[in-house]
């Protein structure tokens, strides 16, 4: 995560809180430091689903998310996605959604409903 990364998001978000972008501002809350946006992290997780699982011309429908821990201006993000259950009559996939850091510490924890692209006929 780096500080550019906050800035561009801030920008096109419209999302300026002071714990993001203000690190006088930062330095007296409990974290100390300036923070990354929750949502910012959260996209790591839907580039997965758009790229790689279920891939592209997945609709997301539903994400529920819980922020653990705060990410920080030189930490390293894995996200990653699991598929909990396939609703195949209705072409939906429950997802477990998680981000680490580079401490293999957990920073946000999730559960996704994702439509995946229907396969086509050849």
């Amino acid at each position: 995560m780096t500080e550019t990364d906050i800035y561009l998001y801030a920008g096109i978000t419209g999302d300026f809180n002071p714990a993001h972008v203000n690190e006088a501002y930062a330095k007296n809350t409990f974290f100390k430091t300036r923070i990354a946006h929750g949502m910012l992290t959260a996209g790591f997780v839907s580039a997965i689903i758009a790229n790689q699982l279920p891939g592209p011309g997945t609709i997301y429908m539903k994400q529920e998310l819980s922020f653990l821990a705060p990410v920080r201006i030189g930490d390293t993000i894995t996200a990653r996605v699991e598929v909990l259950e396939l609703l195949a009559e209705k072409n939906r996939v429950r997802l477990k959604t998680t981000c680490s850091n580079q401490d293999g510490v957990t920073v946000l924890t999730g559960e996704g409903l994702v439509s995946p692209p229907k396969a086509s006929k050849t």
